[in-house]
């Protein structure tokens, strides 16, 4: 069962440091994910590598006392914001990398996060 309070209160938090991370993401890395992303050759795999090697690049400038996985998760969707932003063409490749990549790397970081909202 969702409780939607928690998820609300999970959605603002992360609208909060997402609006802090998008000044701080340079056009250079949405440029070169945009690039990868419109290399229709280019499998789901490398996408989701070049995420996360862009993911990891951009933890190096983060606050250090914030939770890495958090600041992966609010980097990842301020990137795809900005991705489609950018080429609105790409929405459903970049939405479904993403998700993917959301699952792959920070599913158990999400459960947590809901689990202790709703406590």
């Amino acid at each position: 069962e969702v409780n939607n309070e928690a998820i609300r209160i999970i959605a603002a938090r992360l609208v909060e440091i997402g609006d802090r991370f998008d000044q701080e993401i340079k056009a250079r890395v949405v440029n070169d994910l945009v690039q990868h992303f419109q290399n229709a050759n280019l499998p789901r795999e490398d996408l989701i590598q070049r995420v996360s090697e862009a993911v990891f690049g951009l933890l190096q400038a983060m606050p250090p006392d914030m939770e890495q996985e958090e600041a992966m998760l609010v980097l990842v969707m301020v990137l795809t914001k900005k991705i489609v932003n950018t080429v609105p063409s790409l929405l459903q490749r970049v939405f479904n990398t993403t998700v993917i990549y959301i699952n792959q790397q920070l599913h158990n970081y999400i459960a947590r996060m809901v689990s202790a909202v709703q406590q």
